[in-house]
């Protein structure tokens, strides 16, 4: 992609896609991302010219920092997930990557495998999430950080080379505690209000001290390196005025997409396409 421009286009590309599906040429060749997350299960379809085809996602508590907590349940939502696709699409989707938190033990990462292959996909690429991102932002220096809903990723790149990952948890799960401690109200009520944007400006001072500690986070894991340009993606990057607290916090620029949710979904699906056909 190269620039935010251009990664804004296609992100954008993919709601339309997602909103209104159309059927795809039979013979064409179809990618699926699979992002088991904290908070929701996205599905992202790209097509064998890279870009996108369709998506789905859904609201779900199956996975907590990276690891399936209800296996039946996340192998039950992917797999209605890609029905539904399947049926909008009039295609088959038997292809997918899914991606794990930097730091995620094997076993874990099993684990999501395995869930993506009993919802009857074959899995062909296995990623971490923010090395996936990269493959939407494709930027050649500097920190993708992928603030999901239980853990804050971070992938460094020279001359386009991930030299380093790592994965400490905070993310959207903690903004959605401490709102509903502020309030007194449900956690699942939290979530609904921290998705308003119309209350983020209200929930700012709630929730600026776990925004500060996904800073004091990422400025650890990046010392030592020379990053110049922090690249915010995930869910919980899309809460209003994150980047600006990162910014002061690390004293490093910070930039996001328009959307940065729908990011390491897309990325997942790119990376199986570039496995299967040698595409960058």
């Amino acid at each position: 992609m190269g620039n935010l421009d251009k990664v804004n286009a296609f992100i954008s590309l993919f709601n339309e896609k997602t909103g209104c599906p159309k059927p795809v040429a039979k013979g064409k060749k179809l990618y699926t991302g699979v992002d088991l997350g904290t908070a929701y299960i996205v599905l992202a379809v790209v097509d064998e010219d890279g870009n996108p085809a369709g998506g789905a996602m859904r609201f779900a508590q199956v996975v907590k920092d990276g690891l399936v907590v209800d296996y039946l349940g996340a192998v039950n939502i992917v797999r209605e997930l890609k029905t539904a696709l399947e049926e909008r699409l009039d295609h088959c989707l038997d292809l997918a990557g899914v991606a794990y938190p930097p730091g995620t033990a094997e076993g874990d990462r099993r684990a999501i495998i395995h869930v993506a292959e009993a919802a009857g996909v074959e899995v062909k690429t296995i990623i971490d999430e923010p090395t996936a991102a990269n493959e939407v932002l494709n930027i050649k220096n500097g920190a993708v950080v992928d603030i999901g809903g239980g853990t804050t990723g971070i992938a460094i790149l020279k001359e386009g080379r991930v030299v380093y990952v790592a994965d400490e948890a905070t993310g959207g799960t903690h903004f959605n505690l401490v709102i509903s401690g502020a309030y007194k109200i449900p956690f699942e009520e939290a979530e609904e209000l921290k998705q308003d944007p119309g209350k983020q400006g209200e929930l700012f001072p709630v929730v600026k001290p776990v925004m500060q500690k996904v800073a004091s986070i990422i400025s650890r894991h990046i010392r030592g390196y020379d990053v110049n340009t922090i690249y915010l993606v995930g869910g919980t990057s899309c809460f209003s005025g994150i980047e600006h607290v990162v910014r002061d916090e690390t004293g490093i620029t910070t930039v996001k997409p328009e959307n940065p949710f729908l990011v390491t979904p897309l990325g997942i699906a790119l990376s199986v396409l570039r496995n299967e056909e040698g595409i960058r």
